[in-house]
């Protein structure tokens, strides 16, 4: 049961964390390492996590809807993975030779994704992804890439271009991405071509245009920063039918994605990549990135003089290899049934409720993912999910609500999770407490449901 937190602005006393955020600021531009850190008004610092909940440093306790942005899909201080680490530690973390283990992981990722015939090791999803554009590239003596507005691929020049939407059309209807950071390179830019998720008129007329140049499309199958947009039927039918007839690579990036079935994003929706990059649930909670694909594809990657050289001080580390391989060992077809379950009861219950009483909310997502919009109507594309001035305002209340009156960390503007620790309890917890926000929240500022 979810501990019933006090009402109020600033109902939880969070001192300590306080105190640590003042500390960080000294030392850290900002005061905190990753952009991704919520500050309302300083960060939670964490002591401890276990299953489904954490602890801060204060002694408050929350159920856990973020997972490390998704990663811990067994929750926290998973056993198996704490059991296994701490003998492992004990025979060396790290050599500069291979060992047995990032064998294995290799072989389940091979056994269970179809797509995947080879992998290659990294350390994180933004080298993954990288990589597979360099691999694309290399393989194909092309250069340009596609990419969809507002996806997020990590943090790579022409992987960035267009995550934040586009400018002034270029030759083709939204070519011309925003640049991710000030400073980027213009010269990025000409190399990608940002088109619009699931318009299949804007996909064939770009790869018209472009088909000579390009080496690769890079896809997020159902994309989490741009809004977890699901993705239609005819969309991926056309792009797997265009990429082939033009010998453009499919680059899948399910770094976040993967855990949406046994065999991943792609296959649950049909898209047929030749190259698809993992990271998250396959570390169980270590840092992670893989390339896989097609053999022919991949021996871009092989021999003295490789065509794309991949090494990497961390990559294959052997506690990345043992944690990776017991939590997907773990998850089983019937914990993936169990999660969709769960998924689906969670997501249907939230729908359920804002149609009752009448709420301008609107919930995406697929298995154990899924994102609250402030909007009657779902979206289905990435500039419909932009939200207003008042439409964040009334988020960043939900999130407030959700964390300091009940205990839930809900993350802000960004997909939610579930993990194999949680209950139906648990669900049904999430599903009360949004209701109870729709019931008290003043909605005088959103435009009304028609």
């Amino acid at each position: 049961m979810l501990p019933e937190m006090a009402v109020g602005t600033a109902a939880l006393k969070r001192p300590r964390s306080a105190d640590l955020y003042h500390r960080g600021r000294a030392v850290f531009p900002g005061g905190v390492t990753r952009a991704t850190i919520e500050l309302d008004p300083e960060p939670i610092y964490l002591a401890s996590g276990s299953g489904a909940y954490v602890e801060d440093v204060d002694g408050n306790r929350f159920l856990d809807l973020n997972n490390n942005f998704t990663t811990l899909i067994h929750g926290h201080g998973y056993a198996p993975v704490a059991e296994a680490v701490g003998a492992l530690l004990r025979q060396g973390s790290c050599f500069s030779n291979p060992t047995q283990h990032e064998i294995a992981l290799a072989e389940l990722l091979i056994d269970r994704i179809p797509a995947v015939e080879q992998v290659r090791f990294v350390n994180t999803g933004t080298e993954a992804v990288m990589f597979a554009i360099k691999a694309a590239r290399a393989y194909t003596g092309r250069s340009a890439i596609i990419r969809f507005s507002g996806c997020y691929h990590g943090s790579y020049d022409w992987a960035e271009t267009g995550q934040n939407g586009v400018t002034a059309p270029g030759g083709v209807p939204g070519t011309i991405g925003v640049a991710a950071y000030a400073g980027a390179p213009a010269q990025s830019a000409d190399d990608v071509v940002v088109l619009e998720f699931n318009d299949v008129e804007g996909l064939e007329r770009g790869i018209k245009r472009h088909a000579d140049h390009l080496a690769a499309i890079l896809i997020d199958p159902m994309p989490s920063r741009a809004g977890l947009l699901q993705p239609l039927p005819k969309f991926i039918k056309r792009l797997n039918a265009l990429s082939k007839r033009h010998g453009i690579l499919v680059i899948a990036d399910e770094v976040l994605n993967l855990r949406q079935s046994f065999r991943g994003a792609s296959r649950r929706y049909g898209l047929e990549p030749d190259l698809l990059t993992a990271g998250k649930i396959i570390g169980g909670g270590f840092p992670i990135g893989a390339i896989g694909g097609r053999a022919e594809v991949m021996a871009v990657f092989a021999g003295d003089g490789p065509l794309v050289p991949q090494g990497g001080t961390f990559s294959a580390n052997p506690v990345s290899m043992v944690a990776g391989l017991i939590a997907m060992q773990a998850l089983t077809h019937e914990e993936f049934d169990r999660l969709e379950l769960m998924g689906q009861r969670l997501c249907g219950n939230l729908r359920d409720c804002a149609a009752r009483l009448d709420r301008p909310f609107s919930v995406s997502g697929a298995a154990s993912l899924f994102r609250i919009h402030p909007k009657p109507v779902l979206p289905q594309t990435y500039a419909e999910t932009r939200m207003s001035e008042a439409e964040k305002a009334c988020m960043q209340d939900l999130t407030r609500f959700f964390r300091e009156r009940r205990g839930i960390l809900l993350p802000f503007g960004a997909a939610a999770c579930l993990s194999t620790a949680m209950t139906d309890q648990d669900i049904d917890q999430v599903a009360s407490v949004f209701e109870q926000f729709l019931k008290t929240y003043d909605f005088k500022d959103l435009e009304p449901k028609s």
